[in-house]
C-alpha cells in the first residue's frame, strides 16, 4: 500500500513539473527554430527588396500593356481603362513643360498598374515616350506627372575577323552592329581607305554597347583598335592631350592627318586615276585624273581638309564643280555633283569633313557618282597615293604617361573577352 502510495507521489510530482516547465517556455516550445538560428541583416530571413518597373513595385498591382493605335489620342486610352475625361484634362494641363501627350507615337507602349481588389482602379500609368525616355503618372491622392529615364548599362565588347568582303556586309551577315564600320571609319579616316580593303585584311577592336533592360540601344565609344590593312599594323591608343582625347599610334603619332582618305563613306571605286582611260562616254582614251566613286545620288560629299573655295559652277563635262585650295601646295576638287552643301560659296573657308556637296551625274557622266580629283602644286596627281603628314604627336613631357596608357589598351586588345561575334563574311 505504501509502494503504491509512493508511485502516485511521484506522478503528480511528475505532472506538476512538465506544467511548470511548459508554462514557464511555452513560447520557445511554440517557436523552437529561432532558439538556434542567429542571421545578420542581409540573411536570407531579410525581407527582399520589392521588383520594381519603372519605380514602381510591380508585385502590388496587376499590369496591363498595350500599344498605340493609329489614330489613338491619349483620352481614347485612358477612357478604356475608367479614368474619367476630369481626369484626363488635369493629366494634359499637369504635364505641360514636361511632356506633349499630342506626341504620343504609333506602336509605343502604355503600362497601367492596376489594384488587386475588385476595382481594379488605376493607380499608375506609364508611357514610353522611346525605349529610354518615359512619362509617368500617378493617379494617387493627386496626379502627378514626371518624365524619367530607364537606367543605361554600358557593356564592353570585342569584335575579331577577317574580311572576305567589305568591313559594313561582315558586320551585318555577323549580326554585329554595322555603325561600329562606322566608327571605325571615322578613327581610320587618314589612315586606311576603306574602299580600298582587301581579302585576308583583319581588326581587333573593344568597345561599348549600350543596353536598357536587354535591349541594345546603339554604341558607346571605341576604347581601342587595330586594324592590319595591305600587311600593315595600324593601332588606335586613346590617349588625352591638352584636355582632348584622341588616338594614336604606337609610336604616339596622332591617327588624325592633314587630309581625309576619301571624300565620302562607304561606297565603291568604279574607276581609278589613269593617263589613258577608255571614257564610257566619248569612246576614246585620254587621261583620268582623278578617282571615281559609284555612289547613289544625293550620298553626301565632305571635304577632305580645311581650306577655301575657290571655284563653284558647272564647268561642262565636269558638270556641277567644286574646288578646294587647302594651302600653298594641296588643291581638291569635287565633280558630277547634283547640288552644293548649305551656305557653300567662293571664298568660303571649310573645315574637314564639312559636307560641301552631294554626289549627282552632272556633265558627262553615265550614272551617279563622284569625280575626286587631288593636285600637287598644281599638277594632277592620284589621291589614292597622297601621303598626309600627321597633326601634333604626343609631346614629349607626355611620352611616360603615354607608354604606360599604350602598354594598357595593347593589352586589352589581346586579353580573352567574349567576343560580340566571330566576324567573317563570304563575298
Amino acid at each position: 500500500m505504501k509502494i503504491v502510495r509512493f508511485i502516485i507521489s511521484l506522478l503528480v510530482i511528475a505532472l506538476v513539473g512538465a506544467a511548470l516547465y511548459y508554462f514557464i517556455y511555452k513560447d520557445e516550445l511554440k517557436n523552437p527554430g529561432e532558439i538556434t538560428i542567429t542571421a545578420s541583416s542581409d540573411s536570407i530571413l531579410s525581407p527582399k527588396d520589392p521588383p520594381l518597373e519603372y519605380g514602381i513595385p510591380i508585385d502590388s498591382f496587376f499590369i496591363v500593356r498595350q500599344q498605340v493605335k493609329r489614330n489613338q489620342f491619349l483620352s481614347h486610352i485612358l477612357s478604356a481603362y475608367h479614368i474619367d475625361l476630369s481626369a484626363v484634362d488635369k493629366i494634359v494641363k499637369r504635364s505641360d513643360g514636361i511632356f506633349d501627350f499630342r506626341k504620343i507615337k504609333y506602336g509605343n507602349q502604355f503600362t497601367f498598374f492596376l489594384q488587386k481588389d475588385s476595382s481594379r482602379k488605376v493607380k499608375y500609368v506609364v508611357y514610353e515616350h522611346s525605349p529610354i525616355d518615359y512619362v509617368r503618372i500617378s493617379l494617387n491622392d493627386s496626379i502627378t506627372i514626371e518624365r524619367l529615364e530607364k537606367e543605361i548599362k554600358i557593356v564592353d565588347k570585342k569584335a575579331s575577323g577577317t574580311i572576305e568582303s567589305s568591313l559594313w556586309n561582315t558586320m551585318i551577315n555577323s549580326d554585329v552592329n554595322p555603325m561600329l564600320a562606322i566608327e571605325l571609319s571615322e578613327i581610320y579616316a587618314w589612315s586606311i581607305d576603306f574602299f580600298g580593303l582587301q581579302e585576308g585584311d583583319s581588326f581587333n577592336v573593344v568597345y561599348e554597347e549600350q543596353f536598357v533592360d536587354t535591349l541594345s540601344i546603339g554604341l558607346g565609344n571605341i576604347k581601342t583598335a587595330y586594324f592590319k590593312h595591305a600587311g600593315n599594323d595600324f593601332y588606335a591608343i586613346p590617349f588625352e592631350q591638352d584636355s582632348v582625347i584622341s588616338f594614336y599610334d604606337l609610336e604616339g603619332n596622332s591617327l588624325r592627318k592633314a587630309f581625309l582618305k576619301a571624300p565620302l563613306r562607304f561606297s565603291r571605286i568604279s574607276s581609278r586615276f589613269s593617263h589613258s582611260r577608255l571614257h564610257p562616254i566619248l569612246k576614246i582614251r585620254r587621261p583620268h585624273h582623278g578617282v571615281d566613286y559609284a555612289a547613289p545620288g544625293g550620298t553626301p560629299v565632305m571635304a577632305i581638309g580645311d581650306g577655301m573655295v575657290i571655284k563653284k559652277g558647272y564647268y561642262g563635262g565636269a558638270g556641277n564643280m567644286l574646288k578646294i585650295k587647302h594651302n600653298g601646295v594641296y588643291t581638291t576638287a569635287y565633280l558630277h555633283l547634283s547640288g552644293y552643301g548649305k551656305g557653300i560659296e567662293i571664298g568660303r573657308y571649310v573645315k574637314q569633313g564639312d559636307i560641301i556637296g552631294y554626289v549627282g551625274s552632272t556633265g558627262l557622266s553615265t550614272g551617279p557618282h563622284l569625280d575626286f580629283r587631288f593636285y600637287k602644286h598644281g599638277a594632277p596627281i592620284d589621291p589614292l597615293k597622297v601621303e598626309a603628314p600627321p597633326v601634333e604627336p604626343v609631346h614629349e613631357s607626355n611620352l611616360a604617361a603615354f607608354d604606360s596608357v599604350k602598354t594598357y589598351y595593347h593589352d586589352l586588345l589581346n586579353k580573352d573577352m567574349k567576343p560580340a561575334a566571330s566576324l567573317t563574311a563570304s563575298k
